[in-house]
């Protein structure tokens, strides 16, 4: 067996990882230290579940211990389904942002997800390549208001206005991460937000 060595610059790590696992993989190459090569891909390519932040962060994080407290409690109901989401994006978060955490100084940016409600006519005037990845959630009536920890969700007149605050547990440090969350982890998302 012969191995091998490289010196890889760092703006250019990433790229060559991504491409090396690719071609190590198709010819069915065995890499004795795959966690080395995974760990230089881009954080979107090693967290697409759930159960992959909780590998990032380790079983012994403090919110991995947290979530797992809170799930083996002996009395839960289905009534805690948005407690439930809040513990695991606030793994998802602390794991996409690699140990980045807001400061809330006056010169840093934060990021969320931002989701809008859609009444069915308005999703019934759109194209296909517009419903995609739509989450179908009603609500109606007058002054209808719902708040749920660091969201807040607020319907005046059959939903038609819209107000949105968030917390720092569930920031992200770039555009890009707060979007890549939203879309990858919508079904976790709703149950926060929603809750039901």
């Amino acid at each position: 067996m012969k191995s091998l060595s490289l010196n890889v610059p760092d703006e250019q790590a990433q790229a060559f990882a991504k491409e090396l696992a690719t071609l190590l993989q198709k010819h069915g190459v065995e890499v004795e230290n795959k966690e080395a090569i995974d760990s230089l891909l881009p954080i979107t390519e090693r967290v697409k579940t759930f159960d992959d932040a909780v590998n990032i962060l380790g079983v012994e994080h403090p919110m991995v211990t947290m979530y797992k407290a809170i799930t083996n409690l002996p009395d839960r109901t289905n009534d805690d389904k948005h407690i439930i989401a809040y513990a695991k994006l606030c793994i998802i978060t602390a794991a996409l942002n690699e140990g980045w955490e807001p400061q809330f100084t006056e010169d840093e940016y934060r990021y969320f997800p931002w989701f809008v409600f859609y009444t069915q006519s308005e999703i019934d005037e759109m194209d296909d390549e517009d419903k995609e990845g739509i989450r179908v959630l009603g609500r109606s009536g007058l002054s209808a208001s719902a708040y749920a920890g660091v969201a807040y969700s607020l319907t005046s007149n059959a939903s038609s206005g819209s107000y949105a605050g968030s917390g720092g547990r569930l920031c992200f440090k770039t555009r890009e991460l707060a979007k890549y969350a939203g879309e990858q982890f919508l079904d976790i998302w709703a149950d926060y937000v929603v809750g039901f």
